[in-house]
């Protein structure tokens, strides 16, 4: 009778791959899907011009002038600073009590986006809903 010295050799470990390549494909996936890209600051952005008929005259109405310094004038009237409440409160008298009048807003185009956000704050808090924004016709042919 002969005798087996040899050791019994265990099964070489197998590592199966698709489980981890399941895996990484589904956080492959969801990095795709909830990552945000950041390209707004690449947008080149020439505003405001518009091809629209002629505005209507409407009688009632607050016109909000911000110049390109961010300075304020509602109705022709310049306001004294340039915080919200003062330009609330300039609105407020500009309303006459009304909440139906609607602001056009007349910003320079190269006046900061903020000060057009102020507008709106004021508006808001003035209780006024009716924002248009106010723009110039594009010359024919596409000059300025």
């Amino acid at each position: 009778m002969a005798m087996n010295f040899r050791k019994a050799r265990p099964e070489e470990p197998e590592i199966n791959l698709i489980p981890f390549i399941d895996v990484l494909l589904v956080v492959l996936i969801f990095l795709m899907l909830s990552t945000t890209y950041a390209k707004f600051t690449e947008l080149q952005v020439t505003l405001p011009t518009a091809d629209a008929d002629a505005s209507r005259e409407r009688p009632r109405e607050i016109t909000v002038a911000v110049s390109a310094d961010g300075r304020y004038s509602v109705n022709g009237a310049a306001v004294d600073g340039r915080s919200v409440e003062l330009l609330t409160m300039a609105l407020s008298r500009a309303a006459e009590g009304r909440n139906d009048m609607p602001i056009i807003v007349s910003a320079d185009a190269t006046s900061a986006h903020q000060s057009v956000i102020n507008v709106m704050d004021a508006a808001r808090r003035a209780g006024l809903a009716r924002i248009t924004f106010a723009a110039q016709r594009t010359a024919p042919g596409g000059a300025r």
